[in-house]
């Protein structure tokens, strides 16, 4: 099973393009979250004006969800439209918005009653391009790592067709919920974690394999022994080719209906499993380089180019994303296992 509905083909494709070293696909965000919301939930006619540049690439997209007070808490969004004759009026703030800097339309879920916080959630696509110095504002963030992927994106009576809000007023958890479900379960189809296209340096390392990590530890020497000859950091490194393993093969059973026991559970598995494993596979990478996992990007003498340095600092950011973990656990707790909620 490819992902999205694909056959395996399509997932093959991602796996031999990854070991080609094919550039990071872009436009996941547009690819993965916004172009099935778009499809269930736009009008006809904002389907047939935005969805062939998005496929085609013409349009980066980008996600207004969280904000200064509404991360893990998506409901507690404080950016307001406010209705005025056939168009609304947009002002507030987005933060950690991933490709804001390049896109030209944001998924955008904000607040259109303070009365109610579910019932009052509305979801719209809006500009950002063309927009920008024209109630769009983009301020790029800089991470730890030096790295500028995140930006805060402010509105300043920014103004937007009625067209342009997908489902009904008030509609806008559920719509989001259809967003969620696909960022956390597509991520087989658009990320280079789980078999995508993945951006590498010519030095650098495959963060998301184990087997790029066996590989560096047959070639990390330290008192006369390769790393890979310590019993220990072997057995890290087969316990985690094991987890990924099963977790691929678990992924699996999403494209067959009979097997799925739950229609979310394995989306929000996915996203749970997978930052976890990514996050051991860069703390065992700093086990195996040993003093060398001092050493950075900029420096020649880094194993791997500094990529599993790089790997490990971002791996907590990711975790935190889409929903913090611990928050994907008391999902699954609640309303797949039927637990009782949390106090």
């Amino acid at each position: 099973v490819g992902g999205g509905g694909r056959t395996n083909c399509q997932s093959i494709a991602n796996e031999e393009m990854q070991k080609a070293k094919t550039p990071y696909l872009p436009n996941i965000i547009g690819m993965g979250m916004a172009g099935p919301t778009v499809y269930f939930h736009g009008q006809e006619e904002v389907k047939r004006e935005l969805l062939p540049r998005l496929l085609s690439g013409e349009d980066i997209w980008c996600q207004g969800f969280s904000e200064p007070g509404a991360g893990s808490d998506l409901a507690n969004q404080q950016t307001f439209a406010e209705k005025r004759g056939d168009s609304w009026v947009i002002n507030g703030h987005k933060v950690w918005t991933s490709l804001a800097h390049f896109a030209s339309w944001m998924i955008l879920l904000c607040r259109t009653d303070k009365t109610d916080k579910y019932n009052g959630l509305s979801y719209f696509v809006v500009p950002i391009k063309s927009a920008l110095g024209r109630g769009v504002t983009v301020r790029p963030l800089i991470k730890m790592t030096g790295e500028t992927g995140f930006n805060e994106v402010i509105f300043e009576d920014l103004v937007i067709e009625d067209k342009y809000r997908l489902d009904e007023v008030g509609a806008g958890w559920k719509v989001a919920m259809t967003t969620l479900a696909h960022e956390r379960g597509a991520g087989m189809l658009v990320t280079p974690a789980s078999g995508g296209m993945s951006q590498e340096k010519e030095k650098g390392a495959n963060t998301s394999s184990p087997n790029a990590l066996a590989e560096m530890a047959r070639n990390s020497y330290r008192n006369g022994a390769t790393a890979a000859d310590d019993p220990l950091i072997r057995d890290e490194i087969v316990r985690i080719m094991i987890r990924q393993e099963a977790f691929r093969q678990n992924q699996r059973r999403s494209g067959v209906p009979a097997l799925t026991d739950h229609p979310m559970r394995i989306p929000l598995q996915y996203k749970l499993v997978s930052t976890e494993i990514n996050q051991d596979l860069a703390q065992i990478a700093y086990e195996v380089e040993g003093p060398a996992s001092s050493l950075y990007l900029n420096d020649d003498n880094a194993p791997g180019g500094g990529e599993w340095q790089l790997a490990y600092m971002n791996s907590f950011g990711v975790t935190i994303a889409a929903g913090a973990n611990e928050v994907q656990r008391n999902i699954l707790g609640e309303r797949v296992l039927g637990l009782p909620k949390t106090k």
